[in-house]
């Protein structure tokens, strides 16, 4: 039986009655506890903070912000015009009654940063040329930089406000177009290896080094006899470094993820169609309180969770957090994001292409029209138990994905998700270590020596693998 789209489940109520219809509670303590797949050993899945203490967290005030632009492309006068702002609150829930009205409102959260001092990049080097042109940071059209916005939260101060969900989901298209959802494309890891070669001239080499490995132990997993992840212990800065350059724009390494498995971004668009979270599918989507829940966990209490013991003990005083409000817009605006318009026709070759895909029985993981099959797909080491067969979408079948993201990260669920077809012709890289950078290195045979799994397609005949690629880039 086809579960419909949670779009159409889950969208329409809440919005469409503006405020007579109650929003979700978002740490709702019953949902929060079925809100994730458990890890591959159960016994150390993550334990999230108590709803009592969670609603003592302060909400966040999201003040009036200002596009960023690059330092040659900033209209004159600029600075001191941002100088002259005063403070502007612009999240007010009591004004929003429709759909449109709460659209517009998760735009706003979405574009929110909630940082105010350098992490991926700070005031000074969105003003200096040279960190444009060694990182590849990616320009748009009118000359901004949409992963971060100028705020002023006191008159006379403005900050640059970052690290909110347009840092990492926004794509800055090759004409200079801007997709907000998308997978991103800011070249984050890169950036920081550029700010940690600047910050070793001056503070040394060695200070950087101890806070890079202190950073690096929050990727460790204890529990694992074996963890791969403490190899960072014996790490120099220089190889620091060049693990961080050698990420490519579209993956970044992120609370729980992996410093050695860096994943790929997700892209959002589509996300209300998703019944999984995250390439391990982490976080079962079925309700948009679930995305809510998802957003609160990525951008306010991540870092609060404990894993294999009991609840956190978390000083609300010391953290912030987005509104049941706040979160709601924003899954309203996230589940609104529609893709840009596809430039590639369907003809005759991408018809041979469709052929193609239903001869390699492609949709048996990747059925139309959501071109996924929204099921999780076991790793090799993991053997699912049979109470996850009971309440989740398993899909009988492995494909030799390499494993070490689902079995050797804070996300390791021992899963990856079937991801999503639609969207390949604007995404990349592919893979959900990012490791393949297009389409044709994706039907390249020679890629299972760099991403092992997947080898469907890699025997084609030029002209069918041709095809094939075609019809994907239409999807």
């Amino acid at each position: 039986m086809k579960t419909p789209s949670l779009v159409v489940c889950f969208f329409g109520a809440a919005v469409l009655a503006g405020a007579q219809e109650p929003i979700p509670r978002t740490w709702d303590t019953a949902a929060v506890r079925e809100l994730e797949v458990p890890l591959a050993d159960a016994r150390y899945s993550p334990v999230h903070i108590p709803e009592e203490t969670y609603y003592r967290i302060p909400v966040r005030t999201i003040y009036r912000s200002y596009p960023v632009y690059h330092p040659k492309r900033e209209p004159a006068g600029y600075r001191d015009w941002l100088a002259a702002r005063e403070p502007e609150v612009v999240f007010d829930a009591a004004r929003l009654a429709s759909k449109a009205d709460w659209i517009a409102a998760g735009e706003i959260v979405f574009n929110s940063g909630t940082s105010f001092g350098p992490v991926l990049f700070g005031a000074g080097e969105v003003r200096n040329a040279e960190f444009y042109e060694q990182t590849g940071m990616p320009v748009a059209k009118d000359g901004t930089i949409p992963f971060a916005r100028w705020v002023v939260r006191k008159r006379g101060v403005v900050e640059l406000a970052s690290m909110g969900c347009n840092t990492c989901h926004t794509r800055v298209m090759p004409d200079g177009t801007v997709v907000p959802g998308a997978q991103g494309n800011n070249p984050g890891d890169r950036q920081g290896a550029w700010m940690l070669e600047r910050a070793a001239k001056f503070a040394g080499p060695e200070k950087i080094l101890e806070r890079m490995r202190a950073f690096a132990r929050q990727f460790e997993m204890p529990w694992l006899a074996e963890d791969p992840n403490r190899v960072y212990r014996t790490m120099g800065l220089a190889e620091m470094i060049e693990a961080g350059r050698r990420v490519p724009a579209g993956v970044n390494v992120r609370s729980n993820t992996s410093l050695l498995y860096p994943p790929q971004i997700p892209d959002l668009i589509g996300v209300g169609e998703r019944h999984y979270l995250d390439h391990t599918g982490l976080v079962h989507q079925k309700s948009i309180g679930d995305l809510m829940r998802y957003s609160s966990l990525v951008q306010d209490v991540l870092s609060t969770s404990a894993y294999g013991g009991p609840a956190p003990v978390v000083d609300p005083s010391k953290r912030v957090r987005f509104s049941d409000e706040q979160l709601f817009a924003l899954a309203t605006y996230l589940y609104s994001l529609r893709p840009p318009v596809n430039p590639n026709a369907f003809d005759a070759r991408t018809e041979q292409g469709r052929k193609v895909f239903a001869r390699l029985r492609c949709a048996a993981c990747h059925p139309a029209p959501l071109y996924t099959s929204n099921k999780l797909m076991p790793v090799d080491g993991f053997t699912p138990p049979e109470e996850h067969r009971k309440r989740l979408a398993i899909h009988d079948r492995r494909v030799g994905t390499d494993p070490r993201y689902a079995l050797h990260s804070r996300k390791g669920t021992g899963y990856y998700k079937v991801p999503s077809l639609k969207g390949l012709w604007y995404r990349g890289p592919l893979e959900h270590g990012g490791r393949v950078a297009t389409l044709e290195e994706w039907f390249d045979a020679g890629r299972i020596s760099r991403a092992p799994g997947h080898r469907f397609g890699l025997d084609l005949k030029n002209e069918d693998k041709t095809a094939l690629i075609a019809f994907l880039k239409t999807l």
